[in-house]
């Protein structure tokens, strides 16, 4: 838990909890879908926003496990209003199977939160034959904001209320391959560091609302697109990451992250500050960390590289 912490220019620190940063913001009236919202800060995401009165739609692998989130956010939020939808993002099929799902809602969305990933795996290939960190963190991803950016579209233009896509990176994307995205040897076992995998498609997310973001203003569209580091937090990804070893992540890392890391509440809050806040409007293509505008890398930044990637990957996808 961090305890210490200057604010920014936003009013906010690293101290502040998702709860803090979206006090008196009134959501109701809003759809948010949030992906691998079962667990960690998605699951926060999901309470907090819904605590505001936003309609969530929790996108995960293990619907049991969405399903229990979902009733102990209605026990403290008896007034809320939660579907769960089963998405693997590992699996095009899935993804498209989950935005087919969605349409047939009717609901209009004005939210989305890529919050779902994995974290330096070993090495292992997605049921479309892709590296699994990229396939997931993403891909994936990419694929779902694609099927629902016409969705985003319309609500914004009907209901004059911007639309925000956030994607959750990760200050790893300051540690990718030495090439950045590794397009000619995306699927190179003999290569592999699972966690320059791991930077690689962190990297990639930035890339991606970057790319998204130039896109949307040229078309005049009322849609946001924003990364963001969440902090170091001790979830779920860290337990199920092999990249130290797992005595080494369960006896040193996880103690440490304890006293020095953020808790999920602090994890959260930054994605709730970015995906509510109205400070953020019209906020687009910029990187976030503890709540406020950071620096990311000339990688990152990199407007050339990011329209590679973004051509690669609707190549990918179809």
């Amino acid at each position: 838990m961090v305890l210490f912490s200057r604010k920014g220019a936003s009013g906010f620190s690293a101290c502040n909890t998702a709860e803090d940063v979206t006090q008196g913001i009134d959501g109701s009236g809003l759809t948010a879908i949030i992906t691998g919202s079962s667990n960690g800060i998605g699951a926060e995401t999901a309470r907090v926003l819904a605590m505001r009165g936003v309609q969530i739609v929790m996108a995960v692998r293990n619907t049991a496990a969405g399903t229990a989130v979902k009733e102990t956010i209605l026990k403290e939020t008896p007034s809320a209003k939660i579907e769960v939808l089963e998405l693997d993002l590992s699996s095009m099929a899935s993804v498209r199977k989950f935005a087919g799902e969605f349409e047939s809602l009717g609901l209009p969305l004005n939210i989305l939160i890529n919050n779902a990933g994995v974290m330096a795996l070993p090495y292992k290939l997605s049921p479309d034959k892709i590296e699994l960190q990229f396939a997931t963190n993403h891909l994936g991803s990419f694929l779902l904001t694609d099927l629902l950016l016409g969705t985003m579209k319309r609500t914004a233009s009907q209901s004059n209320i911007e639309g925000r896509i956030v994607n959750v990176s990760s200050e790893a994307h300051k540690f990718p391959y030495k090439e950045g995205i590794r397009f000619d040897k995306l699927n190179d076992e003999q290569g592999y560091s699972s966690f320059g995998a791991y930077g690689q498609s962190k990297l990639a997310n930035i890339l991606h609302a970057n790319e998204l973001t130039r896109r949307l203003k040229e078309e005049g569209a009322q849609i946001t697109a924003n990364s963001l580091h969440p902090g170091a937090i001790m979830t779920n990804l860290w337990h199920n990451s092999t990249y130290f070893g797992g005595w080494v992540s369960k006896y040193v890392v996880a103690p440490a992250g304890k006293f020095l890391g953020k808790n999920v509440p602090q994890g959260a809050s930054t994605t709730c500050y970015v995906a509510l806040h109205p400070s953020n409007r019209g906020v687009s293509g910029e990187y976030f960390l503890d709540n406020n505008i950071a620096k990311a890398t000339a990688q990152a930044k990199d407007p050339e590289l990011a329209k590679k990637l973004w051509d690669f990957s609707m190549n990918l996808i179809s």
